[in-house]
């Protein structure tokens, strides 16, 4: 299945139905009057999220989206059948805009959650509504209310508990397939990922998503490369494993790690402040004098001792899963208890 991440879709409420303008005539009653029913009321449009779903690829096929509309009213005081509502089902971690692209209408990240983006008119009230003992013969209905009809963008941000980031070519698809089931295309040159890739990684006890996230270039946070799109998908990680190449010189591995720091922080001040493990991958590529030094040169740069990572080779791969799963675990107990890490005080 074809991975997208965004989607503009055309939606329409429906219209609500026409009050109906009758009156009762049947033999012996002589006096019968009005009986014109109401109109129904029109379809909503909800989008709900279900947990069948990773991406969005059907609504590159099919990008209009209409609810019923409400029946008219008829004589004999006969309401309007209702008109069915819309449900268009998205994959958890999707958000809803308007057509600005700015203006957040939804964010389901839940199975099972539902959002109102349109709502139905209300049908119209048919001739006995208005009848009184100073207009006992109306012959007016009101017409039904007016369908909403818009613009929306699908934008999916991928749920993942811990992302990978990097320069293109770092070795983060590698080191994806080296712990997980998941087959992302590895090749020996940049932007071989040109979408995300979710695996299911078990370390010990804990079993968490990781996400690889597409090499990331200098300008990413002002879309350069489709940036922006990549850096959404990390910002519901609860940590970040920030991958250098290591047969990078000294100087390239420490302005590596700054660039794609510089673009996290461009991108959101939250998503730098994530908690993050700096890992020197390719280690088994470079001699260990060469190794040394540009450990030391990416230390001064991430200002933390870096782990020493190759995916192929199997060095420091348990230690780097470990490390996630130590930020994982805190990070979730932070969610259910945030009283806790704060020191006390009398």
């Amino acid at each position: 299945m074809k991975f997208l991440d965004q989607a503009k879709i055309y939606i329409r409420s429906g219209s609500g139905g026409n009050g109906c303008v009758s009156f009762r005539r049947e033999k012996y009653i002589e006096f019968g009057g009005p009986d014109g029913g109401d109109g129904g009321k029109g379809g909503n449009v909800y989008v709900e999220c279900v947990d069948n779903l990773n991406t969005l690829i059907d609504y590159r096929y099919q990008q209009h989206f209409f609810a019923e509309n409400g029946g008219g009213g008829m004589g004999r005081l006969r309401a309007g059948a209702g008109g069915n509502d819309c449900v268009i089902k998205v994959p958890p971690g999707t958000q809803v805009f308007a057509e600005d692209q700015e203006t957040l209408l939804a964010d389901l990240t839940e199975p099972g959650e539902r959002k109102l983006i349109a709502r139905g008119g209300n049908g119209g009230f048919g001739n006995a509504h208005f009848k009184g003992p100073s207009n006992q013969a109306p012959r007016h209905a009101n017409p039904g209310q007016e369908a909403i009809e818009m613009t929306i963008w699908l934008r999916l941000k991928l749920i993942a508990d811990a992302g990978i980031v990097g320069l293109p070519n770092a070795g983060k698809s590698t080191f994806l397939a080296t712990v997980s089931a998941a087959k992302p295309k590895i090749a020996d040159y940049p932007f071989t990922t040109l979408h995300p890739n979710l695996g299911v990684v078990r370390a010990g006890a804990v079993d968490f998503v990781l996400a690889d996230i597409p090499g990331l270039i200098e300008g990413a946070s002002e879309g350069a490369g489709l940036g922006t799109r990549f850096l959404g998908h990390v910002e519901r990680c609860r940590v970040l494993l920030h991958l250098v190449d290591a047969t990078e010189t000294d100087m390239d591995v420490a302005t590596a790690y700054k660039t794609v720091r510089a673009e996290l922080k461009a991108y959101s001040a939250e998503l730098a402040a994530r908690k993050e493990i700096v890992a020197l991958s390719k280690c088994d590529a470079v001699s260990p004098q060469d190794l040394e030094l540009r450990a030391e040169a990416l230390r001064k740069a991430a200002r933390k001792k870096p782990l020493i990572l190759s995916s192929v080779a199997q060095i420091g791969v348990k230690e780097a899963l470990f490390a996630l799963t130590r930020e994982i675990t805190r990070a979730d107990k932070a969610e259910e208890d945030p009283e806790a890490d704060k020191a006390w005080t009398p």
